[in-house]
């Protein structure tokens, strides 16, 4: 049974002519890393959204588990999915150990257990515990800043981790190294992962499999070598060859 199933899956804003999410049918297995691809506007971020009930669908259901999410309490959900974004959204005037405990704090974890998870998870994202644990969000670098959201995310140990642009506004040498990392905590944990970039190559870096969207659709969803081989439309043929193009700079100017 798929870990995640989108059947028929419509979104439209009031504000907008033409659907969010137009018709999206896909199914997720446990453990895949998913990465959904597309420029702005195309309904990445929505489906994720989707996918946790900040926002319900117009048409079609989202399954998690092989249950209707329409009929689950989204706070319930919301503690099953872990979710990262880009601008983290840390508590400035609370410590990277109450940050990433806010939701033990709020289910009434005893300190001893929410100290030592805390300390577990620094150790998992690459952040000294004695050292990072009692700063402040100011004190730490951008990429810092999200290895904190990482982990606050990972704090209930849940199945299926929803990230949006994680590293979308963070400088480039410090993106390679997150996703070099990241990838590493993933082989460890084995979770299912749904990963929002607009980047192409982070999406094929990434992603066991790819969603491909543009204008609400999901044009595909395969492997990036099938993806690379038999590009479904034009539209996908174009992102591959603009990632073509920038190889080729790269490889002129050697």
């Amino acid at each position: 049974m798929p870990i995640i199933q989108y059947d028929n899956v419509c979104k439209k804003f009031d504000n907008s002519g033409r659907l969010a999410v137009d018709h999206v049918s896909a199914q997720i297995e446990k453990g895949e890393f998913i990465t959904i691809l597309g420029s702005s506007g195309c309904g990445k971020t929505t489906l994720l959204k989707l996918t946790n009930r900040l926002y319900d669908p117009d048409e079609g259901k989202v399954l998690v588990d092989g249950e209707n999410i329409a009929n689950v309490d989204p706070v319930a959900l919301r503690r099953r999915l872990g979710y990262v974004i880009q601008q983290v959204g840390l508590f400035p005037h609370m410590t990277i150990r109450d940050n990433i405990t806010v939701i033990p704090q709020l289910m009434k974890w005893d300190k001893k257990r929410m100290d030592e998870r805390a300390d577990e998870l620094l150790t998992l994202v690459g952040l000294a515990p004695s050292e990072y644990r009692d700063r402040y969000p100011h004190q730490l670098s951008g990429g810092q800043q999200q290895r904190v959201g990482l982990a606050r995310a990972l704090v209930l140990d849940p199945e299926i981790l929803l990230m949006d642009e994680p590293f979308g506004a963070i400088d480039a040498i410090t993106r390679l190294n997150l996703q070099n990392e990241f990838m590493k905590i993933q082989e460890g944990l084995g979770k299912t992962i749904l990963f929002v970039t607009h980047d192409i190559n982070e999406a094929f870096k990434l992603g066991s499999r790819v969603m491909v969207m543009n204008e609400g659709k999901l044009l595909q969803f395969d492997t990036p070598a099938e993806i690379v081989k038999n590009p479904a439309d034009s539209f996908v043929r174009s992102l591959i060859e603009a990632a073509r193009s920038q190889e080729e700079f790269w490889e002129n100017v050697r």
